[in-house]
């Protein structure tokens, strides 16, 4: 979590390889035991794909709730899945104790090479 803006979560990822490696599009992540994705947030794609130099990291943001409270369906998750690509594994970050609150404004940016791009929408 991240203090400001109080409704967004910011997923980091660094490459831990040797070679340059490319975040392609957007995570797809599942909060608790929730059946399907967020969307993505159009507006947030990059004019280039990220390309992550070993050592360094690559971010997405999510946006969990609606700060005005207009969104609906609201639930307290405990767990989250991040997936990459096409890939049928995934990352599980640990939240915060008390869990994260998601409502139907739930979504996500796509991978951005600085942390205040994800952060912005």
């Amino acid at each position: 979590m991240v203090s400001r803006p109080l409704n967004h979560l910011l997923l980091t990822v660094t490459n831990t390889g040797s070679k340059n490696c490319d975040l392609v599009g957007y995570p797809a992540v599942r909060f608790g035991e929730a059946q399907s994705v967020p969307p993505v947030i159009e507006d947030s794609k990059p004019q280039a794909v990220v390309t992550l130099p070993p050592g360094e990291s690559g971010y997405a943001g999510v946006l969990l709730s609606a700060a005005d409270g207009s969104g609906s369906n609201g639930y307290t998750a405990k767990s989250l899945a991040v997936y990459f690509g096409k890939s049928p594994s995934a990352a599980h970050p640990s939240l915060p104790a008390k869990g994260v609150y998601v409502d139907s404004s739930l979504s996500v940016t796509y991978w951005q090479a600085d942390m205040a791009d994800a952060l912005t929408w």
